[in-house]
């Protein structure tokens, strides 16, 4: 049996999480104080995914750039990537909350959008 110990970030609570995976592959989560907790171990431990915040370049916009994220979150090892492929983007303004910046960024089939409003100067 092996055993391993998380910080759940499902919630703000932060809670110190303890795995004990069996040999099977089976998972007992202890010292969550909600559900949340469990899911996010196990998913952490199966399929650990993240959602990436980043900005890209804006042109003839009231400020140089805009802040963006994935739409959804996208597996652990592909953030590097999602970054990368956002480095060269570079947007007209005006730009607008939700805005499609990226479609399916590095292969993962999430999108990334705007989250900020940039006025044209």
């Amino acid at each position: 049996m092996k055993v391993k110990e998380l910080v759940c970030i499902g919630c703000p609570l932060g809670c110190n999480l303890k795995v004990k995976i069996s040999a099977e592959g089976s998972m007992e989560v202890t010292g969550n104080t909600c559900p949340r907790g469990a899911d996010y171990a196990k998913k952490e431990l199966t399929d650990p995914r993240r959602i990436v915040t980043s900005s890209v370049r804006v042109k003839g916009g009231h400020l140089p750039c805009v802040s963006v994220k994935t739409e959804t979150d996208i597996p652990k090892d592909k953030i590097f990537d999602c970054v990368r492929a956002l480095k060269d983007v570079e947007l007209m303004a005006p730009v607008k909350i939700g805005q499609v910046v990226a479609e399916d960024v590095a292969g993962t089939g999430a999108a990334v959008i705007a989250t900020k409003e940039i006025f044209a100067r």
